[in-house]
């Protein structure tokens, strides 16, 4: 057989995915993959029933139907504080995995560099390296994740061509204030550079922190390629319909390199979901509320089991320490993945090691979820319980 690309070799499959398996195989109860176990809102399924006969059904226009770029238009324009044109300032991409591509795609040529927080959502080291990008990592120092701006000036001098902010943070729950946006974004005005936004988790951002849009900084529009996604907003994470908002000249690139990519997101999908698109924000307050109440019930229940970990700001993630566990005589030698692995096998609840999303040598910390229905995360802290009983 032919040697393969040299890319494929610099990186792994997705840990996340791969532990979704693992669980499936054991019938754990999954707190890896960060998806929900419940229907999305009645409003869109209904929509979705209507579109099965009525349709679409064959390709929207590449970039997304004119329909749902004008809703996404309306909705992101109230966060961003401007007016969004659909047709020049949107792409609409096969979820929020593809927009991120894109964004990298577009705006970095093989051998250049990108700035990339760490820990980070796995997938945004691949997106360089498929890109013929170098990563320059930044760290995001435990527990409270703060980093040192001069180190981001450092990847800038170094001729970064940008750096991927996702705000709030997957894995560890970080929401950016206002001030740290401010700083990030006063270095790309300076080093003319892009900031890439992954602003997936908007809307589950816990008081008293406040979502920012970076766009939406004086000056900052016309260097920030905003990426997000319907995905978790309306617990639709197989329908893969995400977005691309930016400058008109950015948008332009990332549209060829969307057409080629996927051609185009679902169309049936697209229809359906606008009605999602246009909820009152009395939605997005109740759904703040629903993931505020699992929060609090979830690390309520860590707590009394005796397991450490962070307070999330933002997401549905948490990051649990797991050193005393590693401690000890039956778990010498782990790696936090082994760890997950007895966790599937032995609790019967499936975690992502966290080794996976930081570039320095962590081995102490995994990484649950709570967006799941309150059954399940009962059950869960049932299970985690026996874990206790290991450090008496």
């Amino acid at each position: 057989m032919p040697k393969l690309s040299d890319r494929v070799g610099t990186f792994t499959d997705s840990v996340i995915r791969r532990m979704t398996r693992i669980s499936d195989e054991y019938g754990a109860i999954n707190l890896s993959q960060g998806f929900p176990d419940f229907d999305p809102p009645k409003e869109i399924l209904d929509a979705l029933a209507k579109v099965a006969y009525e349709g679409p059904h064959q390709y929207s226009v590449t970039y997304g139907a004119e329909n749902f770029r004008e809703a996404l238009a309306k909705k992101q324009g109230r966060a961003i504080g401007r007016t969004i044109d659909p047709d020049k300032e949107i792409v609409v991409t096969c979820g929020g995995t593809e927009s991120m591509m894109c964004a990298v795609m577009t705006i970095c040529n093989p051998g250049d560099k990108i700035i990339v927080f760490s820990p980070f959502y796995e997938n945004y080291g691949a997106d360089a390296i498929l890109s013929g990008a170098e990563p320059i990592y930044v760290p995001l120092v435990p527990p409270e994740y703060n980093f040192d701006l001069s180190l981001i000036e450092d990847g800038f001098r170094q001729g970064a061509k940008g750096i991927i902010v996702c705000n709030p943070s997957n894995p560890c729950g970080k929401v950016f204030t206002r001030e740290e946006l401010m700083g990030i974004g006063q270095l790309a005005l300076q080093y003319d550079a892009f900031v890439i936004t992954d602003e997936v988790y908007e809307h589950m951002v816990y008081a008293p922190n406040h979502h920012v849009c970076m766009a939406s900084l004086p000056g900052m529009y016309e260097h920030t390629i905003t990426c997000n996604s319907l995905s978790k907003t309306y617990s639709i994470t197989g329908w893969r319909l995400g977005y691309l908002i930016g400058p008109e000249e950015v948008v332009e690139g990332a549209k060829k390199v969307h057409d080629f990519l996927t051609v185009g997101a679902p169309a049936p999908l697209q229809e359906a979901a606008v009605v999602g698109l246009n909820f009152p924000q009395s939605y997005y307050d109740g759904l703040l509320d629903l993931y505020t109440r699992k929060r609090s019930r979830f690390l309520d229940g860590l707590d009394k089991i005796g397991l450490k970990h962070n307070i999330p700001e933002g997401t549905y993630f948490v990051m649990v320490d797991i050193q005393d566990f590693l401690n000890l005589p039956q778990f010498a030698g782990y790696s936090d993945l082994e760890f997950c692995e007895w966790m599937i096998r032995e609790i019967g609840v499936a975690a992502v090691p966290g080794s996976s999303f930081f570039r320095e040598p962590v081995n102490n910390l995994i990484r649950l979820h709570f967006a799941r229905s309150e059954e399940t995360i009962n059950e869960a802290i049932r299970r985690l319980s026996r874990m206790a009983e290991l450090l008496k």
